[in-house]
């Protein structure tokens, strides 16, 4: 009996830490806080005038997520005109901002970036690779994260690729804009780990 009772309190808490992590507290969202590339702090979920939300975590000296540019530019294109926001997320508090900058020119990227050195949005999100998409969409209540994870699967582990045959986040994407409903999901990301904070 004791040893149910202590089953059940440890799943009831991991499952509440979980949907914590997932969700990102309401007041998080509303307080978050990132640099744009002219050092002034933005808040990328309040605009509520998108349909959604794309934050797209990388760095400059991920092979990974560099091979990944084409395919973002590709969403970009197509859902931008569908009032989907894309963000390029650089997580990494050591790159120079030189360097992202040279990075956007290099890879063609069309959306706006931030930097997130606190991790603030990583932490929100639970984002622990380059490159990860996390996408959020807004209700009355604010904005709630609907996907966390791969682009798609074109890679299966580090170093191994292979065409893709799911592509979630532009799946994802698609069902928001046609208007459906669309629960919480992740899928397992494979890049470049995005290090803790020194």
């Amino acid at each position: 009996m004791r040893r149910g009772l202590i089953g059940s309190f440890i799943v009831t808490a991991i499952t509440v830490l979980m949907s914590a992590a997932i969700c990102g507290g309401k007041a998080s969202l509303s307080q978050l806080s990132l640099l744009d590339l002219e050092g002034k702090s933005v808040n990328p979920l309040a605009d509520s005038g998108a349909k959604a939300v794309v934050f797209i975590f990388t760095r400059a000296d991920c092979p990974i997520s560099n091979r990944y540019a084409p395919e973002v530019r590709r969403l970009s294109a197509s859902f931008t005109p569908e009032k989907v926001k894309f963000w390029l997320v650089y997580p990494d508090g050591d790159t120079p901002l030189n360097a992202i900058r040279q990075h956007i020119k290099e890879y063609d990227y069309d959306c706006e970036a931030l930097r997130d050195p606190r991790h603030e949005l990583v932490k929100v999100t639970g984002a622990s690779v380059t490159p990860e998409a996390a996408v959020f969409v807004f209700n009355r209540s604010g904005a709630r994260m609907i996907y966390r994870g791969r682009i798609d699967d074109q890679y299966v582990a580090f170093g191994k690729r292979r065409p893709a045959t799911v592509r979630d986040l532009e799946d994802v994407l698609t069902a928001v804009v046609s208007g459906k409903a669309v629960k919480f999901k992740t899928t397992p990301a494979v890049g470049c780990y995005i290090s803790d904070l020194k």
